[in-house]
């Protein structure tokens, strides 16, 4: 029977981590990461979930003659914002997965 209060415990361990892991990903849900391209005249805001919720561009880039320029730096922006999101989630909840092999986790 020792075995069983062994496996109560880890079952109790494994709800707490469960529950860091749900509060962590809520807490990131509400980071605001900023990617800037165009020496910051391009700014996109994305959550740590990486959704994009802002984009604002200078208006002196706003040129209707080279509307293609403006798309790649938006482009770039929001790849920066992406990158910063993707940096932040592996920091945020690779804490769960430390020393665990676990492909396509976080």
């Amino acid at each position: 029977m020792r075995g069983m209060g062994n496996m109560q415990g880890m079952m109790k361990q494994m709800q707490k981590m469960q529950k860091k892991m749900t509060e962590a990903q809520e807490k990131l849900g509400e980071e605001r990461i900023v990617g800037e391209a165009g020496n910051g005249m391009v700014k996109v805001t994305v959550s740590g979930h990486r959704e994009v919720l802002d984009i604002e561009i200078d208006p002196e880039l706003a040129d209707p003659e080279d509307v293609e320029m403006l798309q790649d730096i938006i482009i770039i922006a929001t790849n920066d914002a992406l990158k910063k999101a993707e940096q932040l989630s592996e920091s945020t909840m690779g804490q769960f997965t430390k020393g665990l092999n676990l492909p396509g986790m976080f």
